[in-house]
């Protein structure tokens, strides 16, 4: 097993950006880039549709601007960007990072749940996506956006018909997204984790589950969630300057 890493200091790649990030009062990859946008100099927006655990997660980071938002609202999505540029006067990078999971087979999927996980996933991706672009537009232009997918979109996997159909349309969305976009100076990147463990994952996947698709993973563990983070803060920062239209995978699991 390749050993974990030491938990990198700040380098100010973000110094006096104004970063939004989705989906951040959890314990996994969303509030995981939030601290570390923080310690790269960001000033950071966090949103999360669940208001409590959003203030509990803002007072925990310290330094953050929490706005509530429900993906799958578009007024929601625009009062989030609004907000963000209202409070520092302008955004400039997004980070996509809410999405919904869940196991089922496609023989007894019902619509509803189907339709769910692609309208939080993907759906809330695109409302998030245009919010941002337009506000880069009317800034004057340049910022980035940085979606999460997975690499399910590429490969098969039981009972992940709806998240793993969701998460390839993020990674269509960020190739076309990052054309549509360039002439304004806007790079959209994505990363594309497979096994990124925290606290929530570990009680709702089960234990074989999990063992297997660590057993995929050349280093022999999971991520951890501030290691895919380092990746988003890679992408959102100066260093990727060059860098558009790309699904960057986070694991061995390519395929």
């Amino acid at each position: 097993m390749i050993p974990l890493p030491k938990y990198p200091e700040g380098a100010n790649l973000l110094r006096g950006k104004v970063v939004v990030v989705t989906a951040a009062a959890g314990t996994g990859i969303g509030s995981a880039v939030a601290k570390r946008a923080l310690e790269e100099g960001a000033r950071v927006v966090i949103s999360d549709w669940h208001e409590r655990r959003l203030a509990e997660k803002a007072a925990e980071l310290g330094d953050v601007h929490a706005i509530a938002c429900d993906v799958t609202r578009e007024e929601q999505i625009q009062a989030l960007v609004d907000g963000a540029a209202e409070r520092f006067g302008r955004i400039d990078v997004l980070i996509n990072n809410a999405g919904l999971g869940g196991t089922k087979s496609i023989v007894d999927m019902a619509d509803d749940e189907w339709a769910r996980v692609i309208d939080v996933t993907l759906n809330g991706t695109f409302r998030a996506t245009r919010a941002a672009v337009n506000r880069f537009i009317a800034q004057g232009g340049g910022g980035v956006i940085v979606n999460n997918a997975s690499v399910i979109g590429w490969r098969a996997q039981a009972g992940q018909a709806h998240y793993a159909a969701a998460k390839a349309g993020v990674m269509a969305l960020t190739r076309c997204a990052a054309v549509d976009v360039a002439e304004h100076g806007i790079r959209v990147n994505a990363v594309a984790p497979s096994l990124a463990m925290h606290p929530f994952l570990a009680k709702v996947t089960s234990e074989e589950l999990l063992t297997e698709l660590t057993a995929r993973e050349v280093s022999g563990r999971a991520a951890e969630p501030w290691e895919v983070a380092n990746v988003m803060v890679f992408l959102a920062s100066e260093y990727s300057s060059y860098l558009t239209g790309e699904v960057v995978s986070v694991s061995s699991q390519h395929a």
